[in-house]
């Protein structure tokens, strides 16, 4: 009895242990964003997300679908580095759903000299081919 008791423990902590990796995966994929956002590149940015048709992004404006689609959407919305401004994060919640999920609620600040702007959003984060990538964003 007392093998299955420190099997179970030694399983738990296992699983604990991988948990917290993921999280703080997930936490520097998020970091990763502000930074290559704060440089100005889009490019670099939208390596976080899932290179798939389908991505989902959605927004005040409607849905994108697609990778290249989305990219090609924060081109337009952003074509400069006055637009895009310096973002911050202001994480609400870091939720694992499964080994293979995640969701993220947080706020969006863009500080701009044309004007800050700022909102919410949600993510839906999944572990693809060993990484962690965003399958769908809902910002607004």
């Amino acid at each position: 009895m007392k093998k299955i008791v420190l099997l179970f423990a030694l399983l738990t902590s296992f699983q604990f242990c991988f948990s917290q990796t993921d999280e703080q995966e997930v936490r520097a994929l998020l970091a990763k964003q502000v930074s290559d956002w704060n440089n100005g590149d889009i490019d670099a940015f939208m390596e976080t997300y899932w290179k798939s048709d389908s991505l989902r992004f959605v927004s005040t404006k409607g849905a994108t679908y697609g990778w290249q689609n989305t990219l090609e959407r924060y081109k337009r919305t952003y074509p400069d580095t006055t637009v895009m401004g310096k973002l911050k994060f202001d994480l609400q919640s870091v939720e694992q759903l499964s080994a293979e999920y995640f969701f993220v609620l947080g706020k969006w600040h863009l500080t701009r000299s044309i004007g800050n702007v700022g909102g919410f959003y949600t993510l839906l984060i999944r572990k693809v081919k060993g990484k962690w990538v965003i399958v769908c964003d809902h910002t607004s």
